[in-house]
């Protein structure tokens, strides 16, 4: 079964407004074994609002709209929508009294163009909107079922969960999707497809997906069987484990402050921080956890060589011989920040994020790592690119992720087999 999300609303079309509804819709819908073959995002104009719904009933049995529904003179889907099914607006004497209601009770006045959220097409199943004043509407045409909701995300996410996944699921005989996703950093997405390429092969084989979804720094392979096999599922995870656990870090939407977190919890230790070109990205990150001040003591910026020297007890020669972002820089800085901030880890960084700063010898992108711990230090040179914001997400994910190795006892300087 083919099943299409339309979105209406040129703020979707030049970026004003960051579409976050469709992709809220497809997991919502994927987790409860419902497929989207098609995402549309058009103009809140007749010709594009009628093309669309023309395209989608062509190839749909489900079709869900989003927008266009306010009470402005420049949402016109409830119009499109009567022309389409040939029918016309009527007056829903529930919707209004909701309405009402919903202005009454916040002590506002309700204009006409309030009321006009009361007209609904006549051909329509209303679904009653708990959240706001635009009432989602079922349509069953030839077959193929259209619902048409408001854009505002909270108004639309009640419909889907209360109204219209339950009725789907009653109405069509969908298979339960099972899907597990799983976290790694470090490690490129065709590099991770080569390493894991027989242990793929053997997963299709027996009958599951495997999707490689690629971020910055990331790539998070989710597992899936459309059977609703969830032991497979699980058992094809925990060979995955296994198999990289220098890479995998996570599952679903666990973050790496989180993990780092948990692991400095069970063994009640404590981090500190020292950064250069990452600003304290790294700090805000780990701080970003409730309750990470049971093992997050505090962290130091020293992004110029003066405050390395005086708050991280960085040698000034060092510096001379080798420069801020050397090797010998970042152990001397990992060293001085776990002294100063009395911790039992200390990560720190020095780079240049560009797009200015670079040499032959050390090009825009070039970032230190290093890791000083309760038994021993490591240090890691990477070039991560030219794009700043891309070298400093990259560098704390990746900081992050060597310490995480790190309290695991993974050797993060020797690459797996």
């Amino acid at each position: 079964m083919n099943v299409e999300i339309i979105s209406i609303g040129d703020e979707l079309l030049i970026g004003q407004t960051i579409n976050t509804n469709a992709s809220w819709m497809g997991a919502q819908l994927a987790a409860n074994g419902i497929k989207v073959s098609h995402v549309v995002t058009i103009s809140d104009t007749w010709e594009a609002i009628t093309g669309a719904l023309e395209e989608a009933h062509a190839r749909n049995q489900v079709v869900l709209i989003t927008g266009g529904l306010g009470p402005t003179k420049d949402d016109i889907t409830k119009q499109v929508l009567c022309k389409f099914f040939d029918t016309k607006l009527v007056l829903d004497q529930n919707v209004l009294n909701h309405v009402t209601s919903f202005f009454t009770k916040r002590n506002r006045p309700m204009l006409e163009t309030n009321k006009m959220q009361a007209m609904v097409p006549e051909a329509c199943e209303v679904l009653f909107n708990e959240q706001g004043t635009a009432p989602g509407m079922w349509f069953e045409k030839e077959d193929t079922v259209f619902v048409s909701m408001p854009g505002v995300p909270y108004e639309m996410k009640f419909l889907m969960e209360s109204h219209v996944i339950p009725r789907l699921i009653k109405k069509y005989p969908f298979k339960k999707l099972v899907q597990k996703t799983y976290l790694t950093q470090g490690i490129g997405e065709s590099f991770l497809a080569e390493k894991i390429s027989g242990w793929e092969n053997q997963l299709r084989k027996e009958g599951l997906d495997l999707a490689y979804l690629p971020s910055p720094g990331m790539v998070k392979l989710r597992i899936s069987s459309g059977s609703g096999d969830r032991a497979r599922v699980a058992s094809f995870g925990e060979e995955l484990k296994q198999m990289i656990p220098l890479y995998l870090y996570g599952e679903e939407e666990e973050t790496l402050p989180e993990v780092v977190g948990r692991l400095l919890l069970t063994n009640e230790e404590t981090v500190g921080t020292v950064e250069s070109c990452t600003g304290g990205s790294i700090m805000a990150g780990l701080t970003s956890i409730s309750g990470s001040s049971a093992y997050v003591s505090g962290g130091l910026i020293t992004y110029s060589n003066d405050l390395k020297i005086k708050l991280a007890q960085v040698n000034p020669e060092t510096l001379e011989d080798f420069g801020a972002v050397s090797e010998e820089t970042v152990l001397e800085m990992a060293a001085g920040g776990k002294k100063e901030l009395n911790v039992d880890w200390c990560i720190s960084v020095s780079g240049i994020a560009g797009p200015l700063g670079g040499s032959d010898e050390k090009p825009v992108g070039t970032v230190w790592i290093a890791i000083d711990g309760p038994e021993r230090k490591v240090s890691r040179k990477f070039l991560f690119g030219t794009d700043r914001q891309r070298t400093v997400q990259m560098t704390v994910l990746t900081a992050l992720n060597m310490l995480r190795c790190e309290i695991l006892g993974i050797n993060i300087e020797k690459k797996q087999d």
